[in-house]
């Protein structure tokens, strides 16, 4: 066929593309340890590869994948999981159909190409069946209550005992008891459900989301002087938590991250803001100057 040299540009760019994705597909596949999800990502390999050669044809020449690219991907779905990396992908992939679109008249095999990429989003949506997606709900549940209970505990020790160390220690104390009690309360709530979860992972993934919570919102309080300081600094890293797991949630499960980050933060902040007021109100009315 005849092209242009910016039609062979773009061509080529395609190209690119789809030798990397060939790549990163394989890679994943060696990388899986379910056979099921391993066909599957065998068999959108070699169509990425088989689209390729279709491009190949046109511009008579080849073309190395991106290996930033296929670095990036693999290490996501290493970090991050399966699900995360391939949902990822297809973000990116939407531009590539519409692309594809584009150049339909003038390239027979495009049509083609953007459908197949449009079913491998579909297969790829209905494979993946991970652990870590199956206990998020346990994940959340520990997050969510260690982000609300201890933001609002350390929000009133701050005004109440005014001492950093005091209330690391206090906020510790309050914290890993609270991750010990929600983890058992969550061990007995899946046992008692029809559900195909595993009691004891939920509850360790409960109590796991909550200890880490608990150690990254009372560091502040073991590294500066000023508890109002410290404060600020729990809080932010609580939003900046919030906003780092509703992403992943929201991209792994296809779920509005604006409407769950608002209200978890809103949560979280909301009964800081009122524990702060009970802890200005108690050393108030006690008397107690710690």
């Amino acid at each position: 066929m005849n092209i242009n040299e910016s039609m062979k540009k773009q061509l080529l760019a395609f190209q690119r593309n789809e030798m990397t994705e060939h790549h990163i597909y394989l890679r994943l596949a060696a990388a899986t340890g379910d056979s099921a999800n391993r066909e599957v990502l065998l068999r959108i390999a070699a169509d990425e590869l088989r689209h390729y050669n279709h491009l190949k044809k046109a511009t008579g020449q080849d073309v190395a994948p991106n290996r930033f690219r296929v670095w990036k991907y693999v290490l996501t779905a290493r970090l991050l999981g399966l699900t995360f990396a391939i949902k990822l992908m297809e973000a990116g992939e939407v531009g590539a159909q519409e692309s594809y679109g584009e150049y339909e008249n003038d390239f027979e095999p495009a049509g083609l190409i953007a459908a197949e990429e449009n079913e491998h989003e579909q297969e790829l949506i209905g494979m993946i069946d991970e652990e870590r997606l199956r206990y998020t709900g346990s994940v959340v549940l520990g997050l969510n209550d260690a982000l609300v209970e201890l933001t609002g505990a350390l929000a009133g020790f701050t005004l109440a005992l005014q001492n950093t160390r005091l209330i690391a220690m206090t906020g510790a104390i309050t914290g890993i008891a609270a991750a010990l009690s929600m983890a058992t309360s969550e061990y007995l709530s899946t046992k008692a459900e029809d559900t195909d979860k595993h009691a004891g992972k939920a509850s360790v993934y409960t109590g796991i989301a909550y200890i880490f919570t608990v150690l990254v919102l009372i560091a502040p309080y073991l590294i500066f002087k000023n508890y109002f300081v410290c404060l600020g600094i729990t809080l932010a890293l609580g939003v900046g938590i919030i906003a780092s797991f509703n992403y992943y949630i929201a991209i792994a499960k296809d779920l509005d991250f604006r409407k769950r980050f608002l209200e978890m933060t809103g949560l979280s902040l909301g009964v800081a803001a009122v524990s702060f007021l009970v802890g200005f109100l108690l050393r108030q009315f006690t008397n107690i100057d710690i």
